[in-house]
């Protein structure tokens, strides 16, 4: 098994809901920006609503970091509308919702269930370079929480920043980081 971590993020066009508008996503949008890949299995399911509305309630936070969030689903951009519409938790959505018809993101993320033609729950974090920092990937009935999400994003663009130093487990900004050295080594 390979890991994920460093690799660019390949060449894709997606379409997409995002606010009532059907738009097309290509890595290009992700340029000098944080993005967040957040994959789910399907629209009118039970965990999904849960964490995308959750994001949807810290979305203006992870903005106020430079961040765009782009929740992915096999699900068609026609579909992420209707979704829109029947439900009052999707409806405050105003991320990007990707439609991944073809499989192409779930694939190149490593995530599709092909059998199922779904995406594991999977949340990929991808700096400006279009590199991916962080990733986690759980089993369909395990759901995300959104304040986690954000406190690794804050600890990966605080590395990025501060390329000597990391941040130790539970790490919130403002809190002390670790500059790694020998003379750390067996003292914490």
């Amino acid at each position: 098994m390979s890991h994920l971590i460093g690799t660019k993020i390949e060449p894709f066009c997606v379409q997409a809901y995002q606010a009532g508008k059907t738009l097309e996503v290509t890595e290009k949008d992700l340029e000098g920006q944080w993005s967040i890949f957040f994959f789910y299995p399907a629209d009118f399911t039970f965990v999904c609503p849960t964490e995308l509305g959750d994001l949807a309630d810290h979305y203006e936070e992870f903005q106020s970091l430079g961040c765009e969030i782009y929740s992915v689903s096999t699900d068609s951009e026609f579909v992420h509308k209707a979704w829109s519409d029947a439900s009052e938790t999707i409806g405050k959505i105003k991320y990007p919702m990707l439609a991944d018809t073809a499989w192409k993101l779930s694939k190149a993320f490593g995530v599709l269930i092909e059998e199922a033609g779904q995406a594991l729950r999977a949340t990929f974090i991808v700096n400006p370079r279009g590199e991916i920092k962080a990733y986690e990937v759980h089993d369909l009935g395990i759901g995300r929480n959104a304040e986690e999400l954000l406190r690794k994003l804050q600890a990966a663009q605080f590395v990025e920043e501060h390329g000597d130093q990391v941040c130790p487990a539970k790490w919130k900004p403002g809190e002390e980081t670790l500059t790694p050295s020998l003379d750390l080594v067996g003292m914490l």
